[in-house]
């Protein structure tokens, strides 16, 4: 039984840089789907000037989260580039964590190609209510 624990928890051991750049392409995702919002959100027409002033907040707090995301993914990539490689992490409890597929699939699985959403396809069906 606790050879079976063994080899389960070290068949998702992973080298540490590996996971971080991992961390940091999903983090660019995030800025660039962040920011692909911003433009819509600002073409938006309010009827009152009294909204201007929050509008234009929400807009700015918008901006603040992208550069934080990206200064976040240029953080890890940095620091991760004097991780030593013989270095792993056991990634088996934080991806049981992740509660969306693709990002948990693109987290899990060693090879990375571009972005991890598919952002130039149809957002796809979805039920409303």
């Amino acid at each position: 039984m606790q050879a079976e624990y063994q080899s389960a928890a070290t068949a998702m051991e992973e080298a540490l840089p590996d996971v971080l750049m991992r961390i940091v392409s999903e983090l660019h995702d995030v800025a660039y789907l962040i920011e692909r919002i911003e433009p819509q959100l600002a073409a938006i027409q309010n009827e009152g000037a009294n909204d201007a002033g929050e509008r234009m907040m929400v807009l700015q707090g918008i901006d603040l989260a992208v550069q934080k995301t990206r200064g976040l993914a240029e953080f890890i990539d940095t620091i991760t580039g004097g991780i030593p490689d013989g270095w792993v992490v056991d990634v088996t409890t934080a991806l049981n964590l992740v509660k969306l597929a693709d990002m948990q699939k693109a987290l899990s699985n060693g090879l990375r190609h571009g972005h991890s959403q598919p952002l130039g396809k149809a957002a796809g069906d979805f039920e409303f209510f």
